[in-house]
């Protein structure tokens, strides 16, 4: 009888803490994707300065920020998990990415490819080269903003 009680008491937690578990992951998933892309930011901001002229050119700088972000691409999705909306704490994220995931996948797939295509074009240290492929990166951040952030 005590392994039955055992049993059903662990049972019992299980059942009671597995909710708070599941909030804890929905909120680190939060927290993970908005890490991420505070990163991307940090780099990309710096990286449109320089494409303005705003701040002089530097070829490494530039160079190690697309990687950056094109790393960092790479990340952004998996903060995305089911139940991490509003609902589960502090984002900017629509409902509509867990409405349309084919559609945010694809746009998320976007900034990865068109981030990969600009640390490897930065490579080459030629602004005016590097220039189209920056606005097209930016396209496709706008594009993802728009669609599934909330203003």
């Amino acid at each position: 009888m005590t392994m039955k009680k055992s049993l059903a008491a662990l049972l019992l937690g299980t059942i009671v803490l597995a909710p708070a578990f599941a909030d804890e992951a929905q909120e680190k998933a939060i927290e993970y994707r908005q890490a991420v892309f505070k990163v991307v930011g940090w780099n990309f901001k710096p990286m449109g300065a320089m494409i303005k002229g705003e701040k002089p050119y530097s070829a490494a700088e530039f160079q190690r920020m697309a990687e950056n972000v094109a790393f960092m691409s790479k990340l952004a999705a998996e903060g995305f998990i089911p139940g991490s909306d509003a609902k589960a704490g502090d984002t900017e994220a629509k409902d509509d990415i867990w409405k349309n995931p084919e559609d945010f996948k694809a746009k998320m797939a976007d900034f990865e490819k068109a981030s990969a295509e600009l640390a490897s074009v930065a490579k080459g240290s030629d602004l005016n080269a590097i220039k189209p492929v920056f606005g097209k990166t930016a396209e496709t951040c706008k594009a993802c903003h728009k669609a599934f952030r909330k203003d």
